[in-house]
């Protein structure tokens, strides 16, 4: 354990070490406490690394505790794969722990309070207790049974904890402050009587579940957390986590400190939206790629090495208003994403929209292969053979019949490079029936192979190619950002920013042989085209690739400022 501020810090940091330095605690402690009733996405990855590197910053520790306070969202299968994400992401932490397991200790906190004259029940209808809270600008309206005595009070809440009750008839309040300026003090309801379903740990053991504002703070104090991280929309519940521990006498008690929450451009976070996608089949469940959960990520190809530069770059800050978050550019990400890429991914020959190209003055009957490095930012990486023969394949849109001005590509009598291999020249093309170009023939020159000319002479274009005789055919998917609005969440119907070209999916294509033994997870740079990843749903016979990001393409950009 140290009091000195890491060298790398933020308001966070140096307020952590401020309470080291004052004694306001000894050591360092947090936690992760995400409610199981759905997958984590990108908005918790950074509540979670802010978590975890605090504590490793300090020398401290972490606890995995989940939320599972409200049994009607909350499944056994989001607590695995939140456990699976979370290590995937590279966190560790000292132990796992749950809400339910401290029903009991938090149940006789709330007789505490009560025997304190600090809270209540209240026997108005849900309905009639949102009316009574007032708003902003006018105060509530107290409840016509916010003083019954407490023995009253005691009865009626252990006659809720035992099941006597129907759902929605009694909850337990807090006696606060009806006209408190914070609407968050306006007597909470600490307690809701909830009969099914049967929660995921305890069974039908309970029927009266606690309300998150009143199980966060006393959890923390129980597991001893010192310092209780949490997205800025709970700046104002922070009083009423304060006044629950103070009212409750506890010694030590945690601080809580906010920051701002990610937002992040083409994208939702809110699970109840995210849900509506997955469960309306606007997408194909949780871990579609097009998804911003951790699961659609690792599918589409993202590595916990780019999400955590990601988190690294966009830093941590604080705002103003309660309701604000940070609104990130998604093109941060998939900088971050092509960063980490470009270091770790072998390289590989693919065409995506094949156009056939018969090189006329190739042995008919000859086959070589040139020696391509994996990886050239990586000299460990090595090297591979990629067969060549008289007939390859190109990017269609690697040729032009009518080249435009500043187009380096093939087109008729312009010679190109074949990527680490020959100089070829356009020398006819051939149509069906429609006027499509099916074929284009060229001439090579034999003297070139490796890609230079002996004599010196020089072209612009570079292009790359997969022969056709030793080419796989493989099925590509094309993954674009899920909206077309730029903040989906502010939309007054999400729904319609949807992007109808999210997804394309290729059928045609031809990559290297060398890809065939290709497995599920495998990340790749296809050269000048992108970065890919091997889909879950590929097979042996029918490999799938998923785009995790492209590259940048200058000739695109060209084009772009042409059509303006």
């Amino acid at each position: 354990m140290t009091n000195e501020t890491p060298e790398s810090t933020d308001f966070i940091h140096e307020a952590v070490a401020e309470d080291l330095r004052n004694g306001r605690f000894d050591h360092v402690k947090t936690r992760l406490p995400p409610e199981p009733n759905g997958y984590l996405h990108i908005g918790h990855v950074k509540a979670f690394l802010i978590d975890y590197n605090t504590a490793k910053d300090f020398g401290g520790v972490l606890d995995l505790r989940f939320d599972d306070t409200n049994p009607e969202k909350e499944e056994t299968e989001f607590v695995d794969a939140i456990q699976e994400d979370a290590h995937w992401l590279g966190i560790e932490w000292e132990q796992v722990l749950f809400a339910s397991d401290f029903f009991d200790l938090l149940y006789e906190w709330a007789v505490k309070l009560v025997k304190k004259g600090k809270a209540y029940v209240d026997d108005q209808s849900p309905d009639e207790v949102k009316a009574s809270r007032g708003s902003w600008t006018e105060p509530g309206i107290e409840s016509p049974w916010r003083n019954r005595s407490v023995e009253e009070n005691l009865d009626l809440l252990e006659r809720m904890k035992n099941g006597e009750f129907p759902d929605g008839s009694r909850v337990l309040r807090a006696k606060i402050d009806m006209a408190h300026g914070n609407m968050n003090m306006r007597d909470p309801i600490m307690y809701r009587i909830l009969h099914e379903p049967p929660h995921h740990r305890t069974g039908s053991k309970w029927c009266i579940y606690p309300m998150y504002d009143w199980a966060h703070g006393q959890n923390d104090a129980m597991h001893g957390v010192t310092h209780s991280l949490c997205s800025i929309e709970y700046e104002h519940h922070r009083p009423l986590y304060e006044w629950f521990l103070n009212e409750l006498e506890i010694e030590n008690k945690p601080r809580q400190i906010e920051f701002a929450r990610l937002n992040m451009t083409y994208t939702v976070m809110s699970k109840r939206k995210l849900r509506r996608l997955v469960e309306e089949g606007y997408v194909d469940g949780w871990d579609d790629p097009r998804m911003p959960t951790i699961r659609g990520m690792r599918r589409r190809g993202y590595t916990p090495e780019s999400l955590r530069d990601f988190i690294d770059r966009t830093g941590v800050s604080k705002t103003i208003s309660a309701s604000a978050g940070v609104m990130i550019d998604v093109a941060i990400l998939e900088a971050c994403v092509r960063d980490d890429l470009n270091k770790r991914s072998p390289r590989k020959l693919a065409v995506l929209d094949p156009l056939k190209v018969v090189i006329e003055n190739y042995p008919e009957d000859q086959t070589e292969e040139f020696e391509i490095d994996n990886n050239p930012t990586d000299p460990e990486s090595g090297t591979r053979k990629v067969p060549f023969s008289k007939v390859i394949y190109i990017e269609k849109d690697d040729f032009r019949e009518v080249a435009p001005p500043k187009y380096h590509r093939l087109a008729p009598g312009q010679e190109v490079r074949l990527r680490n291999a020959y100089f070829i020249k356009c020398e006819d093309v051939v149509k069906d029936a429609n006027g499509e170009i099916v074929e284009v023939r060229c001439s090579y020159d034999p003297t070139t192979r490796g890609g230079n000319a002996p004599d010196g002479r020089k072209v612009k274009g570079t292009i790359h190619w997969v022969s056709a005789t030793h080419g796989i055919p493989v099925e590509v998917r094309l993954y674009d950002r899920l909206f077309n609005n730029p903040d989906p969440e502010a939309s007054g119907d999400f729904i319609a920013d949807l992007n109808p070209d999210s997804r394309q999916t290729l059928t045609n294509c031809i990559v290297e042989p060398s890809l065939k033994d290709a497995q599920p997870g495998d990340k790749f740079q296809f050269e000048r085209v992108g970065y890919f990843c091997v889909d879950i749903q590929s097979t042996p016979e029918k490999l799938i690739f998923n785009r995790t990001v492209s590259l940048r393409d200058t000739w695109a950009k060209i084009e772009e400022t042409r059509g303006k």
